[in-house]
């Protein structure tokens, strides 16, 4: 509508112009609300499940190839980053912020780095230097726990007996 609208250089905008203006914002206000409250909400289940927890503190510039898809990833994805942050430290929890370079090709039982990037279509991680063969995703999940200096042992579920309390990635 603001297109068609537009005023020509040096003139003044019409009223259809600035209505379809404000139209703009209310949408844009909506959206913003919208990831927002999305957000909060994914934020409070899973801090109300777990006592610290590590997130990768990442720029998804790359995850999109156009510019309106890049924006829309950044803005909903900082919105539930935020909204994490804020729900830990009003509840007491900790959340570490992990670099996340190599995240996906470090091995999370010795700390070799493959010397390849995994492609996206393959799904297990196995270490050259100690074998171990898991999960990418549970493997990458280790990985932030570690170097955000938490313990491990709860990525699979598996607790040993008497071990502190569950620790999320």
């Amino acid at each position: 509508m603001m297109a068609r609208r537009k005023p020509k250089k040096g003139q003044a905008a019409s009223k259809g112009y600035r209505e379809a203006k404000r139209l703009r914002a209310k949408l844009h206000k909506k959206v913003a609300r919208r990831r927002q409250d999305t957000g909060r909400k994914w934020a409070k289940s899973v801090v109300a499940d777990h006592d610290a927890l590590a997130v990768e503190d990442f720029k998804p510039k790359f995850l999109a190839r156009t510019s309106m898809a890049r924006k829309a990833a950044d803005a909903a994805i900082g919105a539930t980053k935020q909204a994490l942050i804020e729900m830990g430290r009003k509840h007491g929890r900790t959340v570490h912020l992990v670099h996340p370079a190599h995240t996906t090709m470090d091995c999370a039982q010795c700390g070799a780095r493959a010397k390849h990037a995994l492609p996206l279509g393959e799904r297990t991680c196995t270490c050259t230097a100690c074998g171990t063969v898991s999960s990418r995703d549970k493997n990458s999940a280790r990985v932030m726990l570690v170097r955000a200096g938490l313990d491990p042992a709860g990525a699979e579920g598996v607790r040993p007996p008497g071990a502190p309390p569950q620790v999320a990635a």
